[in-house]
């Protein structure tokens, strides 16, 4: 027997499976996507009895082998493949006791395979109190299987299910259902021009769009000894094997099963009458969102600020312990820093998907879904995108995270594309500075004015949010391909063990994938910051200090510092970038100063206010200060007031429409697997966000 063993955990949506993939696997186990592919791919090792290991890959889940998505289609492919290195030696395909007779279609098909299959009944601990009882003998025996009664919540069955992996070669490989009596003479005809192959896998490629190890679907229709039928007559194939399945599994479960219909509650029934009224479920939904992201702001700032403060002590401990110079500089100030702009989200993405996991694993985000679904389906989006344009007014990092759960893949595209309209919670130091320059801190009918252009912003983005996916929807044209299916799985307490490592293995992706690129190109922008050309940058504490001809008039060594680094960053390289963008910027109401500081904040949005201080000479934590600063700012080309309620407005739409900073577009390319979409994202609102700010300016001015 192999020192290792290859496990395919299949199963229908909602079964379990990833409860039994977590009970097997643990936290030993990596989350990484196919080759060439967006679908997630997730993988364990499960330490056998008799010192053995199986490598468990949880792949996608599946109602059949009659592939609807690129999910079903990596299934199939893998089980037809015997040259994938990860070609299971034993597939698990897991079952719901409640719902046996759809899952067993699964089953059937892949006995079909040849391929020694395990049937797992899960939720085995729900039995009784669901009155069903099963003859588990009589039903191994019609199968020719082997059972595994689970509980994965009281990790019931486990060790049961591990002996099974390890005598795999003990359970019988024919099938229990003989497919080829829908059609015996095409499938003679079949079997004729392929004598060595499969039949079974042979009718899996002509009615798929998938591959068989060196044979195609076109070799196959194209054999002279064989000739294939129209699509339209196929499909009709197609529905006469599924019945025929289905007529083989109700036998099998009169002999096998009884359920005891009195001993069902219908509190389930209940909940659902609520929960998805057309009214109440709105209510419901909404006051659960307030209770999250009131939850997401209120804990997340604790260790934020923890973590904030961390790496500043770190950084000044860097530049105190080090010897003065360039790698001294680049480690306090470049990587430290850039290494801090990524454990930072961290809280926030942890939080989020803890609520998201609770949600989902108590069975109340499928009547989310299906309660959304009516009202975002007229804009082209699924229900499911609900969760990430909500989750975005956090982070769009995690959002564009929580699209995974869109199994179309062009309405998760659309998702991804307009999430970052969104006001995230990045951009807040950008709007509450800005507002307090520009608008009165008056009240009217009751409201603050201040407080309503903050409402009026989030609102804002969340409009273009629609408007653009209704667009995209109209380029695309999703709707008249895509039809929403959601099964409703039973309600049930969220088990520990699962939220606890969706939570890990969502946060370890995000700091090993997205944070490759933010450290990168947070080194980047510090070495542009750090460095000039010419004696401007290289003798600025000469130029500065010999502003000061009178001793006497020389400012506190604090301050001259803050002088000599605003001047240094006006003469760096992105300094002079700023001042090249200036043109650019003048017709938006702006100036080189604001430039740098839309530049900079690219690496993320509060670095917007950071930068200003910086510029002005005040260290970032004197707000009051900057503000009084950027105030008495002059405007050089119109003269009078820089920031006026015509160029702070203009600022405050360019960054509600424009990309939100380097990190949504890392997560976008890793989510998409290709730098075009984050690329056109970046284009498209950026372009898109300068106009609608050169159009307020030149209206309002």
């Amino acid at each position: 027997m192999a020192k290792q063993i290859n496990v395919a955990l299949i199963g229908n949506p909602n079964t379990g499976k990833t409860s039994v993939f977590n009970q097997l696997t643990g936290l030993n186990q990596k989350v990484g996507n196919y080759p060439g592919i967006t679908v997630e791919k997730k993988e364990g090792i499960c330490k056998l009895p008799r010192g053995l290991r199986a490598h468990i890959l949880d792949l996608p889940g599946t109602y059949s082998l009659n592939a609807s998505s690129i999910d079903e289609n990596v299934v199939i492919e893998l089980l037809l493949n015997k040259n994938d290195k990860d070609y299971p030696d034993v597939a698990v395909v897991v079952s719901d006791v409640e719902n046996l007779k759809r899952n067993l279609l699964l089953f059937t098909q892949i006995k079909d395979l040849g391929i020694p299959t395990i049937l797992v009944i899960n939720m085995a601990d729900r039995m009784e109190r669901k009155g069903i009882s099963l003859d588990v003998e009589l039903m191994e025996e019609r199968l020719k299987t082997k059972i595994a009664l689970v509980s994965a919540r009281k990790n019931m069955g486990i060790e049961e299910l591990k002996e099974m992996i390890i005598n795999y070669r003990h359970i019988p490989v024919e099938p229990c259902v003989n497919a080829s009596v829908i059609d015996p003479d095409y499938f003679g005809r079949l079997r004729k021009a392929f004598p060595n192959q499969s039949l079974y896998k042979l009718w899996l490629v002509i009615t798929q769009d998938v591959n068989f190890g060196n044979i195609n679907r076109s070799e196959i229709t194209s054999n002279t000894d064989f000739h294939t039928k129209s699509i339209s007559d196929l499909k009709r194939l197609q529905q006469k094997e599924t019945i025929l399945r289905y007529q083989f599994i109700n036998g099998v479960l009169r002999e096998t099963m009884t359920v005891d219909k009195d001993a069902a509650t219908d509190l389930r029934s209940r909940l659902d009458r609520i929960l998805t009224h057309k009214v109440w479920g709105y209510v419901i939904f909404f006051g659960i969102l307030l209770l999250i992201f009131q939850a997401i702001y209120s804990w997340s700032s604790y260790p934020m600020d923890l973590i904030d403060a961390a790496f500043a002590s770190l950084g000044e401990m860097a530049r105190n312990s080090l010897p003065p110079g360039d790698f001294t500089s680049l480690i306090a100030e470049g990587i430290i820093p850039g290494l801090g702009g990524i454990v930072i989200f961290i809280p926030q993405i942890a939080f989020l998907f803890l609520f998201i996991s609770i949600l989902e694993e108590s069975g109340y985000m499928s009547r989310v879904v299906f309660l959304m679904d009516r009202i975002m389906r007229r804009f082209g989006l699924s229900g499911k995108s609900v969760v990430p344009l909500v989750s975005g007014t956090a982070c769009a990092i995690p959002a564009v995270m929580a699209t995974r759960n869109i199994e179309h893949w062009k309405e998760r595209l659309i998702t991804i594309l307009v999430v970052p309209f969104t006001t995230c919670s990045a951009r807040l130091p950008v709007y509450l500075i800005i507002i307090a320059l520009v608008i009165p801190d008056r009240s009217f009918l009751g409201f603050n004015l201040q407080g309503l252009t903050l409402m009026i912003l989030y609102l804002l983005g969340f409009g273009m949010a629609i408007f653009s996916a209704w667009a995209l929807d109209k380029i695309m044209k999703t709707r008249s391909k895509s039809y929403f299916v959601i099964e409703m799985p039973n309600y049930k307490v969220p088990m520990l063990k699962n939220v606890a490592i969706n939570v890990v293995e969502k946060t370890k992706s995000f700091v090993f994938g997205a944070g490759k690129i933010i450290l990168a190109i947070s080194v980047i922008l510090w070495v542009l910051a750090s460095y000039g050309p010419g004696d401007d940058f290289n003798k600025a504490d000469e130029i500065v200090t010999a502003k000061y001809e009178n001793p006497s008039e020389m400012p506190e060594q604090d301050i001259l510092e803050e002088e000599i680094a605003s001047y240094k960053l006006k003469h760096s390289y992105i300094g002079h970038m700023g001042r090249f963008i200036e043109p650019a910027v003048e017709p938006l109401g702006y100036d080189w100063k604001i430039g740098i500081a839309i530049i900079s904040s690219f690496a993320a949005r509060e670095v917007f206010v950071g930068t200003l201080a910086t510029i002005y000479s005040v260290g970032s934590d004197q707000e009051e200060t900057i503000k009084n600063r950027m105030a008495a700012e002059t405007n050089p080309v119109l003269g009078g007031p820089l920031f006026t309620f015509a160029s702070g407005v203009s600022l405050l739409l360019f960054y509600a429409f424009a990309m939100q900073c380097m990190s949504t577009l890392a997560i976008v390319k890793r989510e998409t697997n290709t730098w075009k979409w984050p690329l056109l994202q970046l284009i498209t609102m950026s372009g898109f966000a300068y106009l609608v700010a050169l159009a307020a300016f030149q209206l309002l001015k």
